[in-house]
């Protein structure tokens, strides 16, 4: 006997379909439906049937949509998959590198069990955690998964819920911890059908689709079912931190936010099963509230997002000055990222038009609450042509890139190919099998970089399934120049990290830069160790006294040009 519970308030009747058989369910005053029925166990399919209707739907809350999120649920026990991570205890975030990776371009077969076969990878490069985009369902065979519509399922193709299982595990049996991409601010466009059994949904909308019901009328049920997969992530599947997606947008005036409900419920948890469990925030705010303590008045998150890092890095880096680059760019821009972790905090921001984020308070905010990236899924993916830094700088810029976000005192990101300057690109593809949302997506992706200059034929079609294949890590090029040379950057930078206990030190007010914005050298100094990086063409003098160099070329008193050197100081 199998109890199915359903939280439906909107239909008048519910019926449960399993297999060719149609079963009653009864109503509680709380919207509830239940039904015990039998010859119903582990690989039933199932679905229900609101009101009148002839086709079920699927369960809002199945972990096992094995034909899509049109189809029919299939019953799935947690408890059947064999773990072997008895042993785990945990990874936590700060002193940790992440790896950010999408697991359908990851591989050639683009499945959780072939990125397994990676992972010797990740650990030799000295990875600490492994980030995925997000694997919930979504209609079609592949996009980036922030459409998921099926909270709840991992997506089919890459392995379905034992596939990521199996993952987790494996990662576990190597060391590494696992960390998942989860959206909560919206549902994709095709497969959501929770409006039909309740008020999942609110008025009004935010850049990706209509607000979800945080805080309205029967919004208890609409938060406990966000809470409730926040926390099987992490049970049932052995995540060991989520990524929240853009918290910005979502829309709570509760004067509890869900933020700092999912804060405790979490803490409940890691406190049960004995390992650190971590909330790594995306946010537009530049607010480092949602980082603060909850006796403190904030929502007590591990970490979040730090997109100016990024910016200030990459404008450095390229030059680039377009759209919300036009802020950064200069080397003092950087030092204050690197000194501050925010550049606009209480300051005005021309993309903006307007005063933007909060200054954070250095001697009591530690660096590891902000996850830094010199590139990552955003910032390639949502170029016109997702072409990476590699495609158009130096290998000495690349390495000084590298350099300053492996020895800051936040906790670094990689995104996948990224440490041995890959050649492929990384564009944004879609599989919308609709036409009309298919066109939809091709034309809206056309026009947008129409208005920066991009001709049609230069912007990727999203439905192409070249562009999804062109998007590929190409493994056999980690052998080759220059790209075995910039690994063994990437690793060596790692690994002194790892060594150097002042490169880990998270104490924001501990750091200190000097720069010469004419000459373009920019020094950072960590205790006892220096960062000294040269941007310009030529050799530069700075002012270091050297007693040992960690990486990088022989001193000779000068820095060379696009190079960058790590050094410990003489006293």
């Amino acid at each position: 006997m199998t109890t199915f519970e359903l939280w439906a308030p909107e239909p008048s009747r519910v019926r449960i379909r399993t297999g060719e058989t149609v079963s009653d369910m009864a109503r509680s005053d709380d919207g509830w439906w239940r039904a015990d029925v039998s010859d119903a166990g582990p690989g039933t399919d199932y679905g229900y049937l609101l009101d009148d209707d002839s086709s079920p739907l699927p369960d809002p809350r199945a972990a096992w949509l094995p034909n899509g999120v049109h189809s029919a649920s299939r019953v799935y026990d947690h408890d059947a998959f064999a773990w072997t991570d008895q042993q785990w205890t945990g990874r936590q975030l700060a002193g940790s590198v992440l790896y950010e990776l999408h697991v359908g371009t990851f591989t050639s077969n683009g499945t959780f069990d072939a990125a397994i076969e990676r992972l010797d990878h990740l650990v030799e490069l000295g990875v600490d955690i492994v980030e995925l985009l997000p694997v919930n369902g979504f209609n079609g065979a592949y996009n980036w998964g922030y459409d998921g519509v099926a909270w709840y399922a991992v997506h089919e193709q890459y392995g379905g819920p034992d596939g990521l299982k199996r993952f987790v595990d494996a990662c576990h049996g190597k060391g590494l911890g696992v960390a998942l991409d989860v959206v909560y601010n919206h549902l994709g466009p095709s497969g959501n059908y929770l409006p039909r059994f309740g008020p999942y949904l609110k008025a009004g909308s935010n850049a990706w689709g209509d607000l979800v019901n945080l805080d309205g009328p029967q919004s208890n049920e609409v938060r406990r079912f966000i809470l409730d997969n926040i926390l099987g992530w992490l049970r049932d599947f052995h995540v060991d931190a989520l990524r929240l997606d853009a918290v910005h947008a979502l829309a709570d005036t509760r004067a509890s936010h869900l933020l700092e409900e999912a804060t405790r419920e979490v803490d409940v948890l890691s406190t049960h099963v004995g390992r650190p469990l971590s909330l790594i925030a995306e946010s537009d705010l530049n607010d480092p509230k949602l980082m603060a303590p909850l006796e403190a008045g904030g929502y007590g998150l591990t970490a979040a997002w730090d997109d100016d890092v990024h910016h200030a890095l990459h404008s450095a880096l390229t030059g680039d000055r377009s759209g919300y680059y036009g802020d950064f760019g200069t080397l003092s821009t950087l030092a204050t990222v690197l000194t501050e972790a925010y550049f606009h905090a209480g300051t005005y921001s021309t993309f903006r038009k307007r005063i933007h984020g909060r200054r954070v308070d250095r001697r009591n905010t530690p660096g590891h609450r902000f996850v830094v990236s010199l590139q990552n899924h955003d910032q390639i993916g949502n170029r016109a042509t997702g072409d990476r830094l590699s495609a158009t700088l130096s290998p000495g810029l690349l390495t000084i890139g590298a350099a300053l976000m492996l020895t800051s005192p936040f906790t670094p990101m990689l995104f996948m190919g990224e440490e041995w300057g890959a050649g492929t690109p990384w564009q944004f593809f879609t599989s919308h099998p609709e036409p009309e949302l298919a066109l939809a997506v091709e034309k809206g992706r056309k026009a947008e970089f129409a208005e920066h200059g991009w001709g049609e034929s230069e912007v990727p079609n999203p439905q192409d399934p070249a562009t999804f294949e062109r998007s590929k890590l190409d493994w056999t090029e980690l052998d080759k120049a220059p790209h075995a040379d910039l690994l063994d950057v990437y690793r060596r930078l790692i690994a002194l990290r790892r060594q150097v206990s002042d490169l880990t030190d998270p104490r924001l007010d501990r750091v200190s830069v000097d720069y010469d914005e004419d000459a373009r050298w920019l020094v950072v100094r960590r205790g006892d160790h220096v960062v000294a990086a040269n941007f310009g063409a030529e050799p530069r003098e700075v002012p270091i006294q050297v007693a040992e160099v960690l990486f990088g070329d022989e001193w000779t008193g000068t820095v060379p040009a696009e190079s960058v050197v790590v050094v410990r100081v003489a006293h």
